[in-house]
């Protein structure tokens, strides 16, 4: 038995050892990068996080209700997640990348986290030049500067898995160069599993929330994003889905010059698509670039089912082009590829939002998982309170006050929200973010109040629901009748639009927006 018991020992000791040294001869004997380092600070951390809640908030007779128990509950929950910032940035990789998905729960989390952590979303920590060489070296087999002329050291922007440098090509051409951090690949793997680890660790700190869901889509959407090829080919395929927009830039791709690790495109200059400084020094119009924006994603989600899933501004550039705003999509890793079925009920779903039914909000919320919480599902869909909801919210624009509301009510809801976020359909967890995203670019750009993008997505929820009804009907004459209903639905829609722009704005400027924005190829 003792001999047993140490030759057990010795071999475990042996594999650990062996494992080590392997993760350190993969990242070149950084002993910050291999995986028993990274899980000990992300242990230490979340040991940090729990103490500092346990004796501040949790031990303190201050009552819940109390102006002072929440200032405390606020400077806690700073710390923690400032703790948790540390963390991803040391940690980097697969840590940045659920850094950045805290940083858009808006509706899930207490705002200190998500405002700390969406500064991810512009400022993720840079691999140093040395290692952007060594990526190119490995995988072309040659000297960087045999294919490239020239490259520049400092990274045109950082996130989670890559960085993009701008380079000249030996014929002249300006490209742009994806490179992914060199050990982010190897690393991923431990980080999942550490993730998963910690998320048990973080449900004794926060015993209401479950976050399984998160770690479950990491892990699912990780191995995809990290395959550079694949991103390629998404671009081409996002490209030629909407090529009767001619208003869209997708770059092209220079496949003998990408791999794995490495995708090399055509290189766009233009300002974020959220920089409203940037639109009007460029004579740009925000109303117009907020309505192609909307047009653009909905037709994604609502009708082809093939949705852009990282669009925070970073990826998303606007430019001027012949006199009008063209939409520059970048950083294709990331699409959430929708079912028919499930694409037809989401579509479903928020028409009876839009009608304010509260039955078949009921209805199409339980087909998609949440039987019980639907009212709080079409709220996160929606982005509104239920009282806008139910006064129609085609009718009533966001306000402050509303969102004031909102935000009152989201930390008393957050055990309910978790809950509806691990019931529902998967399809719509991509769903709910790309929504926050591009609500949060609107409100950017100060466009919420013309509701651009509710009209863009009415439409396309109208054609859905009517294609799906054509799709399935054998009958001819019951066919013509739902063209006719279609068509009739959608010009009910543009008398709407033209009422809200005679009520609110210019008339003549609604007209001719709606005639711009009508020509959808479906």
């Amino acid at each position: 038995m003792f001999i047993s018991r140490r030759l057990l020992r010795t071999t475990a000791f042996g594999i650990i050892g062996f494992g080590t040294l392997a993760s350190l001869r993969a990242n070149e004997y950084d002993l910050g990068s291999i995986g028993i380092v990274r899980l000990g600070r992300a242990a230490v951390k979340v040991f940090v996080i729990g103490r500092h809640y346990k004796n501040e908030l949790y031990a303190s007779k201050l009552t819940g209700d109390s102006p002072e128990y929440l200032d405390l509950k606020s400077r806690v929950h700073k710390f923690g997640a400032q703790k948790l910032l540390e963390l991803c940035c040391e940690n980097k990789g697969v840590y940045i990348k659920v850094g950045q998905h805290i940083g858009a729960l808006d509706y899930l989390l207490p705002p200190e986290y998500v405002s700390t952590m969406r500064v991810l979303h512009s400022s993720a920590p840079q691999s140093c030049f040395k290692d952007v060489l060594t990526v190119i070296k490995e995988d072309f087999k040659k000297d960087p500067y045999e294919i490239f002329e020239s490259i520049d050291p400092e990274p045109l922007g950082t996130a989670s898995l890559a960085q993009v440098h701008k380079a000249v090509l030996k014929d002249g051409s300006v490209v742009a160069v994806k490179i992914q951090h060199r050990s982010v690949k190897t690393n991923s793997y431990v980080d999942i599993k550490t993730m998963s680890a910690l998320v048990k660790i973080t449900s004794l700190v926060f015993p209401d929330f479950k976050f399984d869901w998160l770690v479950d889509e990491t892990k699912k959407n990780i191995p995809r994003e990290l395959d550079f090829l694949q991103e390629g080919k998404n671009a081409e395929k996002v490209k030629s889905i909407f090529s009767h927009y001619h208003w869209l830039k997708i770059p092209k791709i220079y496949w003998d010059i990408s791999s794995r690790r490495v995708l090399t495109m055509e290189f766009i200059d233009g300002g974020q698509v959220n920089d409203l400084k940037y639109i009007q020094n460029n004579n740009l119009n925000a109303y117009e670039v907020s309505s192609k924006l909307g047009r653009l994603y909905s037709h994604m989600i609502f009708i082809v089912g093939f949705v852009h899933s990282d669009p925070h501004p970073g990826n998303i550039l606007v430019r001027k082009k012949n006199n009008e705003a063209e939409i520059v999509l970048l950083d294709h890793g990331l699409y959430a590829d929708l079912s028919n079925e499930f694409r037809w009920e989401y579509s479903k779903l928020w028409l009876a939002i839009f009608n304010s039914d509260k039955n078949a909000m009921q209805t199409h919320c339980a087909k998609l998982g949440v039987p019980d919480l639907y009212g709080l599902l079409a709220c996160m869909v929606s982005g509104r309170s239920w009282n806008a909801i139910m006064a129609g919210i085609q009718k009533t624009k966001y306000d402050v006050k509303e969102k004031q509301e909102f935000q009152k009510e989201i930390p008393l809801l957050l055990p309910e929200i978790s809950n509806v976020l691990e019931k529902v359909n998967r399809q719509m967890l991509l769903i709910l973010k790309t929504n926050d995203l591009v609500r949060s670019i609107e409100h950017n750009l100060k466009t919420e109040s013309r509701m651009f993008g509710m009209l863009e997505m009415s439409k396309c929820c109208i054609h859905s629901v009517y294609g799906e009804r054509l799709k399935l009907c054998t009958n001819t004459w019951i066919s013509l009748k739902l063209s006719i209903a279609k068509q009739w639905s959608l010009f009910k829609l543009s008398l709407y639009y033209i009422y809200l722009g005679a009520l609110n704005f210019n008339i003549k400027e609604s007209i001719e927006s709606l005639m711009n924005n009508n020509h959808y190829a479906f």
